[in-house]
């Protein structure tokens, strides 16, 4: 795929997720703590259940050293049912004790920076990145990274190496916007098993490598 044929596909998909919601974690874009910690709460969690812990732990706290004056229990209860909810409570408190401790409470916009921290993986940190600062970024979470192996766009066997993949081909104009776009298009329409390619717009773009069965 060229890069002037990948310009095509992020307009395609720009027009096409107008339709769907967006994923959780860009309910909170433009605010660093809130991006954060909604981020730390989705892994392996799906979104309708991030997004009612997210509420509900921010309705108690919505600040670092107000997130700390939590019991770990009360943040466990406001959390469940995420996954591995006991780690992630006292995850949040870790990390909300770091932004106190090095940074007066603020979340750093470097990239380099935020993988310092404990808990936080290049995942995370891109997203912070790219959300809540809209400085260039590229987060690479299980759709981005399946999809664009899909498009035969990189031959990667991690996000990690797709990410560093797509550092090196796809245009900086697309860095901020590529993970909502492919989130939401992984989530409603290029599903991991099955997907829907004869709904897709995209579909004559695209080699379906790895697709072994579709609708």
């Amino acid at each position: 795929m060229t890069n002037q044929r990948i310009d095509r596909v992020v307009r395609i998909l720009k027009r096409l997720v107008r339709q769907w919601k967006e994923p959780v974690v860009g309910h909170y874009r433009d605010d660093p703590f809130a991006t954060l910690i909604s981020c730390l709460l989705s892994l392996r969690t799906k979104d309708e259940t991030t997004h009612a812990a997210s509420r509900r732990l921010f309705a108690l706290a919505r600040s670092p050293r107000a997130m700390l004056e939590l019991p770990i229990p009360t943040i466990e209860r406001a959390i469940y049912p995420v996954g591995f909810y006991h780690t992630k409570a006292r995850t949040i408190q870790a990390v909300c004790r770091t932004l106190l401790d090095r940074y007066g409470g603020r979340v750093p916009h470097a990239l380099d920076e935020l993988l310092t921290i404990k808990g936080v993986g290049r995942k995370t940190a891109n997203l912070v990145v790219t959300l809540a600062y809209r400085q260039p970024g590229i987060c690479v979470d299980t759709h981005v990274h399946r999809i664009t192996n899909r498009w035969g766009y990189v031959r990667t066997r991690t996000p990690e190496q797709t990410e560093m993949a797509l550092r090196k081909q796809l245009p900086k104009r697309h860095w901020i916007v590529f993970n909502d776009l492919l989130v939401t298009f992984g989530q409603n329409l290029c599903h991991p098993t099955s997907p829907w390619c004869s709904r897709c717009p995209l579909d004559a773009f695209c080699p379906k490598l790895g697709v072994t069965r579709s609708r």
